[in-house]
């Protein structure tokens, strides 16, 4: 295994190829607009995806852009790592990701609640 840091290089619109150091969680390029601005490059890590009857309701991956404008607007990514996360189109920070976690436990319990419901009144119960 190599132990030289990785790289790559990719075409801007304001600053033509530049070589950047990729962090190892990078999944690569594949999507890269080379209209995109250096600023605005960024690196993704793989999605972890939650799927429900061929629908996807969230995704969420690693991000970072490490060459943004250091005043980038909170929950839109920038140079510290985060967790991006669809459709809700923001980036989270640890403390955000925990919040999330526990807003999706707690919307899973009133689910089960409903599963519950729903049985009763199929069963006959409660009409």
């Amino acid at each position: 295994m190599s132990t030289e840091p990785r790289t790559v290089t990719l075409a801007t619109i304001d600053r033509g190829d530049v070589t950047i150091p990729c962090p190892a969680w990078c999944a690569g390029h594949a999507h890269h607009d080379p209209e995109t601005e250096y600023a605005d490059i960024i690196h993704s890590g793989p999605e972890t995806i939650v799927t429900f009857r061929y629908t996807t309701l969230l995704t969420a991956n690693l991000v970072q852009s490490p060459h943004a404008s250091e005043d980038a607007t909170p929950g839109l990514g920038g140079r510290t790592p985060g967790v991006s996360v669809h459709p809700l189109g923001e980036t989270l920070d640890p403390v955000g990701l925990y919040e999330l976690a526990a807003a999706l436990d707690t919307y899973a319990d009133h689910i089960r609640d409903l599963a519950d419901q729903l049985d009763t009144l199929l069963s006959g119960g409660d009409q």
